[in-house]
């Protein structure tokens, strides 16, 4: 379905100075002006109450001016979009896109350089970007400052982590707008770079909560050719200005006219739902640009990586501290290594045996002894394994057994040294059959002064993903810049991991519990995520007696967690012989879908708890997962969501009745049942717990 409706207008620039656009529902309104001295702004209001305030818009160059002032209207043209599209991949089986667009083409009058300034009104938000149309006198140009500005209205709850142009590895807080303050987190929290902006430096998305119960968030979508874009606080009031990642030279952007800026986005709700549930920054993004989507697959895999988390094994082959610098220059195995064709080949026993469809290994390839913490360029070649791995032998044996190898490209942070080696890898991931590979970006960045979000990797992670589907490959980078909904515009881009993940658990003071009720209405807003979830052994004493981390849930939230955070390649994360002890729930992640035809949020509230159900894309079988933050949790849901008519075997995944993320995390229980559409289920959901539920049709 699709309709589009016109309307072109014309204006002379004394004539007019304000112009306003409504969602469909027209709930929401932004208004824009100019003032006196001809600075566009804007502000938005949400069913009549002010939500964004009077707030200027415009950028800064390096040479030549700023097209931040003096400006008057040329023209004015609105449009309205309600059409769906098809997803690759996704939550839903199709993507509604209905918004009214404002565009407002403006020139400076000392100059005569022209930009358009786009808005789009969604029922859940709005969005704009800066448009630069092919002009002569705006042809090469460098941004030195973007000059967006969010001016809200009162001291919101906000959840919010470090402006750190390197990481978004953190954390979030839960504090008021005027309480952020990154010089009072604790660091000791595993990261090993940091580049920390400044005391009052966020990133986005940035998740709020009004006094009087709004719900807003602040991101970007579509950002390609640009950096990211972190939010400079203004002390003492409640404003924020965008603040871009610079590159080595402090320069923002490279542009060259004809060219747009990322969408800048604002979503307003009194319901979490809605934030949590949008697909506005998906299709803020253009339609994807790969004609044949047949190989983009969905995949559930397991791998050699928990093991080294945990100490159990290294990456590293020779280990680290003097082996590969021995004076006859041989690598001297230590025995600990993981990725050898006897390990490998026992995971991919276990991937056949329990219907996974993948096995990723890490440490497969030379390089891994010296490099960490040492800005060294040449580390890997992405070709060459270790002597104890056989590429062949290995491919041979996952194939007899129909499983498909993950490649694993780490590039030690060295993506010049990557892009140069990139094709050669790519060869011999078709040779062997590989469908994907999850890239790695830990370190500093070389180029060296280049940051993880500026806009040099910004450009190389949409590359990688180019690349690789000139290859038909899949890629899941980890490390990266977070996603802002470029997945649409490269479905193959099957995932990233972008924020503090699992492995966080294995070595360091972990992950709250609340993070995983948080990451769905941030980092999961701008596309799937590998958070590589299932890890029943929760305490690392398991492994040494002497360690006291921990993961901060229970057994049963862990397979919650694979409804909650959506991806279409998940991954049973902890090891083999951990499944084989908990076999009744392991259950679950065998039987768990990863990708969807419907997704029901029933419940949402940032930072507390999240409740979502998902029907699988290709069967009539319905999975739900909740989960809580670090409080107990009674709930009861209505089943509503099933097919009238249908009766459901319903399979309870739960939280013993003395279980708690910290003191008993691997007490569950499972519970059978039949339930139909009229039904409600009570959840039980202990300190930092969750609940899994299959529903399977009963014929």
């Amino acid at each position: 379905m699709k309709r589009i409706a016109f309307i072109g207008l014309l204006f002379l620039g004394f004539q007019v100075t304000a112009q306003s656009v409504q969602s469909p529902s027209k709930q929401i309104t932004l208004n824009f002006s100019l003032s006196k001295n001809g600075n566009p702004t804007y502000e938005v209001s949400y069913k009549n109450k002010p939500i964004v305030l009077n707030s200027r818009l415009g950028v800064k160059l390096k040479s030549g001016g700023d097209l931040t002032a003096d400006f008057s209207i040329d023209s004015v043209r609105q449009r309205t979009i309600n059409e769906t599209w098809k997803p690759v991949l996704g939550e839903q089986s199709n993507i509604k896109d209905n918004y009214n667009e404002l565009t407002i083409a403006l020139s400076q009058k000392t100059t005569g350089r022209r930009i358009n300034i786009i808005f789009k009104a969604f029922d859940e938000g709005v969005a704009f970007r800066y448009d630069f149309p092919k002009q002569a006198k705006l042809d090469y140009f460098i941004i030195s400052d973007e000059m967006s500005e969010f001016n809200l209205t009162g001291d919101h709850k906000t959840f919010w982590i470090p402006g750190d142009f390197d990481s978004q590895e953190y954390a979030y807080n839960e504090t008021k707008l005027s309480e952020i303050n990154t010089e009072k987190i604790d660091l000791n929290n595993g990261i090993g770079l940091k580049s920390i902006a400044g005391k009052h430096v966020i990133q986005s998305p940035l998740m709020m909560k009004s006094t009087d119960g709004l719900y807003l968030n602040i991101f970007e979508a579509a950002v390609v050719n640009y950096p990211i874009m972190h939010l400079d606080l203004v002390p003492n009031e409640f404003k924020l200005k965008s603040r871009l990642v610079p590159n080595a030279i402090g320069d923002k952007a490279y542009l060259q006219a004809p060219c747009v800026s990322p969408w800048r986005t604002i979503m307003i709700s009194d319901d979490a739902r809605d934030i949590v549930s949008s697909k506005m920054i998906l299709n803020l993004n253009e339609p994807s640009k790969i004609e044949d989507t047949s190989w983009i697959k969905p995949m559930k895999y397991v791998g050699v990586w928990w093991e080294m988390h945990v100490g159990k094994s290294t990456w590293d082959y020779a280990g680290s501290q003097n082996a590969q610098n021995a004076a006859d220059g041989q690598l001297k195995p230590t025995g600990k290594h993981g990725a050898t064709t006897e390990n490998t080949k026992r995971y991919i026993d276990f991937a056949a045996k329990n219907g996974f469809d993948g096995v990723l290994v890490e440490g497969w390839n030379v390089g891994w002894e010296d490099w960490f913490g040492n800005w060294k360029e040449d580390v890997f070649d992405f070709t060459t394994p270790y002597p104890d791995f056989d590429l062949k032998a290995v491919n041979d044996y996952a194939k007899s057994k129909g499983i498909k190898m993950i490649m694993h490209h780490e590039t030690s942070g060295s993506v010049a040294n990557y892009e140069r080696h990139l094709d050669r890898a790519l060869e011999l991931m078709k040779k062997y059959g590989y469908p994907a590979a999850k890239s790695g970006y830990v370190g500093r960045i070389i180029p060296r002064g280049e940051f993880h979000d500026g806009q040099t990797l910004v450009n190389h992670f949409n590359f990688v993903a180019r690349r690789f589907a000139d290859y038909k490959l899949m890629v899941n980078s980890h490390e990266s810049s977070r996603p802002t909904g470029y997945s649409r515009t490269y479905p193959n881009y099957i995932a990233a991991e972008a924020a503090r993940g699992t492995e966080f658990n294995g070595w360091s003071n972990g992950n709250p519990p609340m993070h995983e009720t948080i990451l769905p209405f941030t980092r999961l807003l701008g596309g799937p995520m590998d958070y590589t979830p299932g890890i029943f052994e929760i305490k690392m004493n398991h492994y040494d007696p002497k360690k006291t981390e921990q993961v901060h849930t229970t057994l049963a939230k862990q397979l919650a967690l694979y409804v909650t955070m959506y991806s279409p390649l998940q991954m049973a994360a902890d090891l083999p012989e951990n499944y084989d002890r908990y076999s009744d729930a392991f259950q679950f992640i065998k039987d768990v879908a990863v990708d969807w035809q419907d997704s029901k949020y029933l419940e949402a509230e940032p930072g507390d708890y999240l409740t979502v159900a998902r029907k699988d894309k290709h069967s009539e079988k319905w999975f739900l997962g909740a989960i809580t933050d670090e409080n107990a949790r009674r709930t009861k849901v209505s089943l509503a969501f099933l097919t009238p008519g249908k009766k459901y075997r319903a399979i309870i995944y739960q939280d013993g009745k003395k279980a708690h993320w910290q003191n008993n995390p691997k007490s569950y229980e499972i519970i059978a049942k039949t339930v139909t559409y009229k039904d409600f289920i009570q959840l039980n959901m202990a300190a930092g717990g969750g609940t899994a539920i299959s529903f399977e049709p009963i014929n």
